[in-house]
């Protein structure tokens, strides 16, 4: 598709995510922060907020702002602090704090222009603002690209677990700018990659063979690179969510990795380590329960590994608790609080083979045995 005279010529990708109440699109190219034709079909409104951090708005909240010039008679932005420390009620309240002091209205459109941080805020914001206004997914980190701007998560993190107090909420747009990736930070990059490589083993081994023969590629930033994971990666996310948006089922695969992560990020304290730095670790783990359990062997154990590790992402996992001996029971203490647990019973996303995976609980004495050996 071609943008309008008024800006640069902007080839997109679309992936439709289709709802039985509403769907959108999610658009991927470059520079789609100055396609200002993207934004027609938004609903119409006189107010727009701009959602950043410290990080991201002083290099493109004015780009943003320029694009919605014309559509809408104000535009404010809110500018939060940076960091996973910060996805808590009091920084959640600032977003509040200024739309009411904006006097914002409930056709007030809510633009999130950030990471996954900035992403779940907003969306949780605009779910419970006025009992719900739009809102729309700018991302601008690898990791919020291809997975947290994608399928309606949206929430704040409890210091007992991640992400426990939200809302499923979908925008009414999705605008992944893959120019915004030139600015990413190494390590940033390398978080990102972690929720690439997941989309292998839960969906789809010829990805996971063209993420092992490009990670050097992703890793130079390659444009064609990126936008063919990004592409791929939302692919799978739509047609998942698309089938189980409040995840009642099939939508739990997508959190391969994350039982063990969320304890890792939990009880580091969050901001230790990144998101994707924990996935990629906790990916390790669960395959190595996966094998544990008899599901996968391993050798595909050893072939993840290696790529998780090539992609700069963290394979030790580290102690939670002063010493080893209580270690394990840190882990198993933090996973119970974990969403997906029932019962008190932990499930997990397992590999059952390369390319398909299943939700399940295992004996304690094999996740320490696990803990043990990926420690």
């Amino acid at each position: 598709m071609t943008s309008s005279d008024n800006s640069k010529i902007h080839l997109t990708e679309i992936v439709h995510i289709e709802f039985a109440e509403r769907s959108y699109d999610i658009h991927i190219g470059a520079s789609l922060l100055d396609a200002t034709n993207l934004f027609d079909g938004l609903p119409q409104a006189s107010v727009a907020v701009i959602v950043s951090n410290t990080t991201i708005a002083p290099i493109y909240a004015a780009r943003l702002q320029a694009s919605l010039q014309g559509r809408y008679k104000t535009i404010h932005t809110i500018v939060l602090p940076d960091g996973e420390a910060y996805k808590t009620w009091q920084t959640l309240n600032l977003i509040f704090d200024d739309l009411l002091k904006y006097s914002c209205d409930r056709k007030t459109t809510l633009f999130a222009l950030g990471g996954g941080v900035v992403g779940d805020m907003t969306g949780f914001a605009a779910a419970s603002y006025m009992r719900g206004v739009p809102f729309v997914q700018v991302p601008t980190t690898l990791l919020a690209q291809v997975d947290s701007s994608v399928g309606g998560k949206t929430g704040i993190n409890h210091p007992l677990g991640k992400n426990m107090v939200g809302a499923f909420y979908q925008p009414q747009l999705v605008l992944c700018d893959l120019s915004t990736l030139n600015t990413l930070p190494v390590r940033e990059l390398s978080a990102g990659l972690a929720e690439v490589i997941k989309y292998g083993p839960i969906a789809d081994m010829v990805f996971f063979d063209w993420i092992e023969a490009n990670i050097d590629a992703l890793l130079a930033r390659d444009p064609a690179a990126l936008a063919h994971a990004v592409k791929r990666c939302c692919e799978i996310k739509a047609y998942v969510v698309g089938q189980d948006e409040r995840e009642a089922g099939l939508r739990a695969i997508l959190n391969f990795g994350h039982t063990f992560g969320h304890a890792i990020e939990a009880g580091l304290g969050y901001g230790a380590w990144l998101h994707g730095e924990a996935v990629g670790c906790g990916m390790v783990m669960a395959a190595q329960l996966s094998q544990r359990l008899g599901l996968v062997d391993a050798a595909f154990v050893a072939r993840l590994t290696a790529l998780i590790k090539k992609a700069g992402l963290p394979t030790v996992a580290p102690a939670l608790a002063l010493t080893a001996q209580t270690n394990a029971d840190r882990y198993l203490e933090l996973m119970r609080v974990d969403k997906k647990a029932e019962a008190g019973e932990i499930k997990f996303i397992l590999i059952n083979q390369p390319g398909q995976c299943v939700v399940q609980t295992a004996p304690d004495a094999l996740v320490r045995e696990v803990i043990a050996a990926c420690s």
